[in-house]
């Protein structure tokens, strides 16, 4: 009877032992995570004070090929709601680039939901395109699935000339999911938004200013440049993980 409680103690013992132990194990790899997280984020706020989200935004756009040949079509890429600040901008950039070049037909390519896509082609009719120069291919809810199902469905834009609309962030990615499925003449037109070269400094004391707070009136960067290349960073960061999935699962 007293072996068998001194071997109950022994049990209770090592297990209380490994518990203390993996809590420990795990305190140390919350520590390590919080200050892994801590260091990127100090990181992130040094680099949105330089112009390297800005140039790694540009190179995403420009770095596939940007359209220097006349298009015989030009695929506009969907995937957010309508109206909303990517599509409108897409669609833009798509018309633009429609009326450089009559002769092309639109494709806009949507998942397959036709209110929005009716939408879309609204919008591009309303900025000047033929309605009947606008076709649809409603499937996909990303861009493999949109590109495999035009090079189904369209073969003959495989060896057409052929312009990509999308967001910059998307383009480099985009351009190469098409391609490795056999497009061989597609070029990019990525959708850069227009910067705003009005002067937005104010007078901190005009309109109420509290004296005991800093006065940024003058200070754009900080207002305004700081938090959209934050956004920026968190945009770029978002598409390098996506670049590497496509990557490894063989699809650019």
């Amino acid at each position: 009877m007293v072996g068998e409680r001194n071997r109950w103690k022994r049990w209770m013992g090592a297990l209380v032992t490994r518990a203390a132990d993996a809590w420990v194990l795990a305190a140390r790899l919350l520590r390590g995570a919080m200050i892994g997280l801590g260091l990127v984020a100090f990181l992130m706020i040094l680099l949105a004070f330089t112009s390297v989200p800005f140039h790694a935004h540009r190179w995403l756009g420009l770095a596939g090929g940007t359209l220097s040949d006349p298009p015989g079509t030009i695929i506009v890429l969907g995937g957010s709601g309508m109206p909303s600040g990517p599509e409108l901008l897409r669609l833009h950039c798509a018309a633009e680039v429609g009326a450089e070049h009559p002769g092309a037909r639109l494709l806009v390519a949507h998942v397959a939901d036709s209110a929005e896509v009716l939408l879309m082609r609204d919008e591009l009719v309303r900025l000047g395109i033929a309605i009947e120069r606008i076709d649809t291919a409603l499937a996909g809810s990303n861009t493999r699935e949109q590109a495999l199902f035009i090079a189904r469905n369209r073969p003959e834009l495989l060896v057409q000339r052929t312009a990509l609309v999308t967001a910059p962030e998307n383009m480099y990615r985009s351009l190469g999911a098409f391609r490795k499925l056999g497009f061989q003449r597609i070029q990019g037109v990525p959708a850069f938004d227009n910067a705003l070269f009005s002067d937005l400094a104010y007078r901190h004391e005009r309109i109420g200013g509290k004296a005991y707070l800093p006065d940024v009136s003058d200070d754009l960067d900080l207002r305004y440049t700081f938090w959209n290349y934050l956004k920026l960073e968190i945009t770029c960061l978002r598409e390098a993980v996506a670049l590497a999935y496509y990557r490894l699962n063989g699809w650019i």
